[in-house]
This record gives C-alpha cells, structure tokens and sequence, in this order.
C-alpha cells in the first residue's frame, strides 16, 4: 500500500492494530504505533483505542496504561479497553478505581463495563462484591440484558448462591433466553453437586425447544461421578450420541472419567482404546480411572504406553498415580513415581510434594513424609496440612498437636481441612479437652462455620469418652442436617458403651438414611447381644433377610513383588492357599508355644 504511494488513514490503523492483537506480535505492534504517532490520526480517539487494545493483547499492560493516560478525550470504549486489559491480569483494585474514575468524569459504563467488574470480582469469590455489581448494573440500566443476565448466574453459582442465580434465571424473560443461559444455570447445579436439579433444569431445557450443546453435556458427565448415577451417566452418553456430540474429544475424555468414577472401567477402556486422537487429557482420564480403582499394575502399564506413544505425562498424570498408591499402600510404586517426578523437573513443585506427604503417610511411611515436609523451600496450608494428617493417621497425635501450634505460630492461617486433620488428631488420642478447644477456636477465633465431618469427629470423641448426652445434644444443634457418617459414629460409640437408648435412637436415623447397608443392624444387633435381647436381634435379622440387606465380607490386601493379593473371610481360593494357611497354622504353634513357655518361666 504504501509502496504505491497510499497513506493509511484512521481505519487502515484500526485493522492493522486487530491484525497485530491476533498475532500478540509485539515488534510488529510498536512500528504500527510508531507510523500511527507520524500520521494526522495520532489523536483519534477510535486509532487511540484500537492502539490501546493491541497493546493488552500482547500482555503489555503497563505500555497499555502509558497510552491510555495520555488519550485526552477518553470514551466507553478506550475505558473498556483498559479495565479488561486490569481484568485479565486480575487487578481488581484497579478495575474498581477506573469504574470510579469513570463516573467521576461522566462516561457511562455499559455492557462490557459491567461484565468485566463481575469477571473480575470473581476472583475473590466475594458474594457481597456481586451483588453490588448487580445493583450497580440495575441501576444503569442493563438488567435486560441475557448476556450479561447469562454472566450474573455463572457469578452467583459460582459464589455458591444458587438461589440468586436462579432468581435471575427466571427473570429472563422465556423468549430471550439462550442455550448460554440454561447451560450455565446447568453448570452452577453441577460445580455443587446438584445432581437433581441438573437433570431437572436439563429436561426443562428440552421441554421448552432448545439444543443442548457440547457445554451441556460436558456440565452433566460431570455431576455422574458416583457409582450411583451410572445409568443417569449412560442415558446422557446415548443423548450425547444423538445429537452428534460423541465425535469431540473433550466429551470423550469426560465420559472416560464418568464411566472410571462410576465404577465401569470396561466401558471407559473401550472408550479409550477406540480414539486415535488421545491426548494428555484422555491418557491420564484413563490412568486415574484405574488407579482410583485400584488397578495400579493397569495403571502402571497404561503410563508406560503413554510415554511409549510419545505423550508426555504432565503433573496431573503424576497427581494421579500418587493418589492412586496412597489409596492402595502400594509403598514401592509410591516410591518409584517419587524417583521419576524427580527426574521430570517436580523436584520443587509444592503440589507434587503435598501429594507425596498424603501419599507416604497413607501408606504407612511417616519418616518420609517428614523429610519431604521439613525439606519444603516455601509451606503452603496443604502442606501443612498434609503432615498434620499424615502424624494424626499414623497415631502420633501429640506431634500432629505441636505442629499445628507451629503452624499457627509462623502465621499461617488453617483452613477447614487443616482443622479436621487436628479434630482427627485429637480423636485418635481420646483427647476430649484439646478437641473441644480445637472446635472452638474454629468458630470464635477463624470464624469458620464447621462441616459434617467436623461435628462427625466431635461426635466420636465424646463418644469415646462415655459423653453420649453431650454428643446427642450437639448432634441436634448442628445447624445442618446430620448424615449417615454422624448417626453411624453415634452408633458405633452407643455399641461400645452398651447405651441402647442413644443407640435406637442412632439406628432408626441411620434407617431413614440408609436402610440397604448392612454396618448398623451388625451395630444394633451387637447391641441388643450385649443386653441379652435376643428377641430383637433375631427379628432384625428378619429386617435385613426382608430388606435385602447383605453383609459383605472383611477383605484385605499385600502388596508382594508389586502384584496385589485379595484375602477374603472365609475364602481360600488364593492359588498359594495350602501353603499361605499351613504358615499361618505353623506361626499360630509357635505363638502359642512361646505363649506357654513364658507363662510357665513367670509362674516358677
């Protein structure tokens, strides 16, 4: 163009600027701003915001800002501009003090404005934040907007306010509302684990005539994650295949991880085994499946495929393959995956290191886990976490106590997690007193509002220590509903101490709950055994014969040469089962023989 002796003018600049924000080509950006400085449109206020844009655009923020303090006349637009530069860097200081500097000199935010302050407030997950933004976009004018309606639910759902975003929801008006709008109130259901209300939004979704989209079905694959939701997951999957979605590679990997996490590792293998186009995603999708299975020699082969294939594993793969050993003891493998997140790079990485310490203390190993920990160059509250955890797991509870007080002496706050790690702690020792001091401190020091698992380990310490008034009495203040691992802990506690009243009361809460497990008619039979009831334990054995309830037999598992073997009660069907069980036999003479001769030295 300018070889033929043509000028650019101020719409050349403009799409020249575009062209360079899509490239993020930075070299290329500054001689395009250095001829739009030697042309007549320098001071044009569209050349300017355009300029402006393609310097964000190539993460030059501070150039961005340089630029943008010198447009004389600032507009909407060149605003926008910078406040979505602030955003994507998450300045949100920043973002509110240029909506500020805005009203003060009169230039009226609009769409994109509040839609940025909502992005950006998100990153503080301040419910009080959007809904002032809500407000603030009201009072301008915009709520009858469906996209920014659309960012408002996500917002709230996200902030854990699902009843506002409903609200919003339906204040669309029908006609307006678009597949965005039904996908991310779908979406907020799901991130909560609102499995009803996904399947109940999805049907109306249908019923009132719209297409359901990739994003649809990836947010509902993603809430079929428990065994119990198979087949909800299947019908989805067949949904999927009739609206031509099972080609996409993101709703593959999704349903390899549904179908892994429901238990059909059958289906997620066939699955994976017909896609060509694997990616990092699906491999590890499918890595974890086994390993969260318990199938680590499957998963161990799977990995090395992997790297045969040419993927490399990324932290995520990793992460799953030291889950998957913590949640099997597998301690040499554990072992094996440290070595080789060493030799990739993770040596430092915190998240790994983390894992290792759950990993190691699961697995039985506490002296591991405390090096890793103690040689940590920077401690996150995971990590403290994690070693706290790792000391109360493994029965050292004074040291779990001392850490957290070392914790809390470096200023590092805990979290819920880390709370219900000292809880644990404190129930393992019996130490009621430290418990309750622990619990407390929780709510009047922190501020934090306790779980389920928090009151189900309080429950179990007063349990332990004979206080099953005090524990029935805090069972019903808990300001949300008890579930079966409360009423099951209260049970257990009632059987120990032969408390039968506390323990029908238990058991018949725990019927409401889950009248097919087998564990608290074994419990309240045990109990009624202890008062010679035998009445009520045979017709209770009636109960579970009616109710179809089948107690599953004790299992364990040892881990020899890296292959795992099954022992189930009463079963001897191990292929080494005559000599295993003449070992055990020769081992049981020995004891007792060793038995007989100590007594008999103490008595002469």
């Amino acid at each position: 163009m300018k070889q033929n002796g043509l000028e650019p003018n101020n719409f050349t600049f403009p799409f020249l600027a575009k062209a360079c924000a899509k490239l993020s080509n930075l070299k290329l950006s500054q001689t395009i701003h250095t001829d739009v400085v030697k042309s007549p449109f320098q001071y044009d206020i569209f050349v300017q915001t355009a300029i402006l844009d393609m310097y964000v655009k190539c993460n030059r923020l501070g150039d961005a800002y340089n630029l943008f303090e010198r447009i004389a006349r600032k507009d909407t637009a060149s605003c926008n501009v910078m406040l979505m530069g602030f955003v994507q860097s998450g300045f949100l200081y920043k973002v509110l003090c240029l909506v500020h500097d805005m009203r003060f000199a009169g230039i009226q935010p609009d769409t994109i404005t509040v839609m940025g302050l909502i992005q950006a407030s998100l990153t503080t997950k301040n419910l009080d934040l959007v809904k002032s933004i809500h407000a603030f976009g009201i009072q301008i004018g915009i709520e009858c907007d469906v996209f920014v309606a659309n960012t408002w639910i996500s917002a709230y759902s996200k902030c854990n306010d699902l009843g506002s975003a409903k609200a919003v929801f339906d204040r669309i008006d029908m006609g307006m509302r678009t597949v965005v709008s039904w996908n991310s109130m779908i979406a907020g259901y799901s991130n909560s684990d609102k499995f009803v209300d996904v399947l109940n939004v999805y049907r109306q979704m249908l019923s009132d005539g719209y297409r359901p989209d990739i994003s649809t079905i990836l947010s509902i694959l993603s809430s079929c994650n428990q065994p119990n939701k198979l087949f909800q997951g299947m019908l989805i999957h067949c949904h999927g295949i009739q609206l031509g979605c099972d080609s996409d590679i993101y709703v593959i990997n999704d349903l390899i991880s549904m179908y892994s996490k429901c238990g059909d590792i059958p289906s997620a293998r066939f699955l994976f085994d017909g896609r060509r186009d694997r990616t990092c995603v699906s491999w590890t999708a499918m890595i974890s499946g086994y390993a969260e299975n318990g199938n680590m020699n499957e998963a161990l082969e799977l990995f090395h495929f992997m790297e045969a294939a040419g993927e490399k594993p990324d932290l995520v793969t990793v992460l799953s393959l030291v889950s998957g050993c913590g949640h099997t003891g597998t301690l040499e493998l554990g072992k094996w995956i440290h070595n080789y997140a060493l030799s990739i790079g993770l040596r430092d990485n915190v998240v790994v290191c983390n894992a290792l310490i759950d990993m190691y203390a699961k697995c039985g190993d506490l002296n591991n886990a405390r090096e890793l920990f103690y040689a940590l160059p920077v401690r996150t509250v995971v990590s403290w976490t994690s070693i706290i955890s790792a000391c109360a797991l493994n029965g050292q509870s004074k040291e779990a106590l001392d850490l957290f007080c070392l914790m809390l002496e470096t200023g590092m706050k805990p979290n819920h997690l880390t709370f219900l790690a000292i809880l644990q702690a404190c129930t393992h020792a019996g130490l009621l007193e430290e418990g309750m001091e622990f619990f407390n401190m929780m709510t009047q020091d922190y501020y934090m509002i306790p779980g389920v698992d928090h009151y189900s380990c309080m429950v179990n310490l007063l349990g332990r220590k004979r206080k099953l008034k005090e524990a029935v009495d805090l069972v019903k203040n808990m300001p949300m509903k008890p579930d079966a691992g409360i009423w099951g802990a209260l049970l257990s506690a009632c059987r120990i101490h032969s408390n039968l009243e506390f323990g029908e009361y238990a058991f018949s809460r725990l019927l409401e709950s889950e009248p097919e497990v087998a564990v608290p008619y074994v419990e309240m039979a045990n109990i009624y055994a202890s008062e010679r009831r035998w009445d009520e334990v045979a017709t209770l054995r009636k109960v579970m014969k009616s109710n179809k309830v089948k107690k599953l037999p004790g299992q364990s598992f040892v881990h020899v040469n890296g292959k795992p073997h099954v022992f189930t009660v009463e079963d001897r069907g191990h292929p080494e089962a005559l000599l295993i069980y003449a070992i055990i036999g020769s081992l049981d003479l020995q004891s007792k023989d060793n038995y007989y001769f100590l007594w008999s030295t103490c008595n002469d």
